[in-house]
This record gives C-alpha cells, structure tokens and sequence, in this order.
C-alpha cells in the first residue's frame, strides 16, 4: 500500500468513533440564550423550534415563580427544581433555553454555552412597544425599569456571558449563529 493509499484509508477513524463514549460521540450542546426584554430571546427560540430544535422559554409560570426580595421587592425567578430537573432530562441531548432571572446563575455549570443578546436602549424600547405577544415595556415606568436594568444588570450578564451576539442583527442571522453552537 503506498503512502497515499495509506492516508486515504479512514477506517481507524471510524472505528474510533464508534469507541467513543455515547456522551462525546452523540451529546449535543445546552446553549443559555439570555439578555433584557426586547433582545429578541423568544423570537429566536421560536425560529429555532421551527427548525426542529428542543426549546424552552422560561418566561412562564411553569418555570418561573414570583418572590419577594429581602427589600420586599418581588422578583421573577426560575423554579430552581423545575430547572435541575430539565437540565438533567437533557443531560446528554441539545436543548436551548432562555430567560433573563436573578437565580440563572446557579445553573450556568449545566451550559455548554451562556449567550448574552445585547442591544441599545433605542432598539430594545421600540421592540417592546411594538411587540405583541408581551405586554412588558408598554408603560413609563417599565420603560424606565429597561434602561435602569440596562445600566445595572446588562454590565453582568455580559461578565458571566461565553458569548455575546449583536441582537440588532437580521433575526435569521442571530439563529445561524446560535444554532453552529449547538
């Protein structure tokens, strides 16, 4: 056989491959999807469902729960055993989910990846006063909450983010780059 032949030959590939632990050959990223209101997480999980993707949006009473802070402000939170026991249902298997809570961080260990959408202030504003399917953002002082939370958490979720995506980016452009990380 020559040294051609010889590098042609694939089979040793193969044959490794088929060695490999399931949870290297076969398991699939679990990719964090977060950011403010208006960033355009839940259109995202909805394009990437439509691909055929497993998707969970947290913003619903099935994984969230309000509380109230120490300061006796509320705060919508991820039911944390709701969220373990997702996470462990897709231990070795792709999944995207996403949400913007206080307790989040508690679960980035279980992600392959934390994507942090980010956009200004205008575009974020003029998204959730033109969105439809949440009512968030169409008062004053929900408007005014966006920028403060802008200004205060946005600086952290991008310090603790694997990867941050321009949110004003053509939507299908936003999902092809989440999707290569799956």
């Amino acid at each position: 056989m020559s040294y051609c032949e010889a590098r042609a030959d694939t089979s040793w590939l193969l044959s490794n491959f088929e060695r490999a632990p399931f949870r290297y050959r076969d398991s699939m990223a679990k990719v964090f999807v977060t950011g403010m209101s208006g960033t355009g997480k839940s259109a995202c999980l909805e394009l990437l469902s439509s691909r055929g993707f497993q998707t969970v949006d947290t913003d619903t009473d099935e994984w969230s729960v309000w509380v109230t802070q120490s300061d006796g402000s509320p705060d919508w939170t991820w039911r944390e055993e709701a969220i373990e026991a997702l996470l462990n249902k897709y231990e070795n298997r792709q999944l995207f989910v996403a949400g913007c809570k206080t307790n989040q961080g508690k679960f980035y260990s279980s992600f392959d990846h934390v994507v942090l959408l980010s956009a200004p202030a205008e575009v974020i504003l003029e998204r959730v006063n033109n969105r439809s399917t949440n009512p968030y953002g169409k008062s004053i002082e929900e408007r005014r909450e966006i920028l403060r939370y802008l200004s205060e958490i946005e600086p952290r979720l991008r310090a603790t983010a694997t990867i941050e995506i321009d949110a004003t980016a053509p939507l299908i452009d936003i999902v092809d780059q989440l999707q290569r990380l799956a």
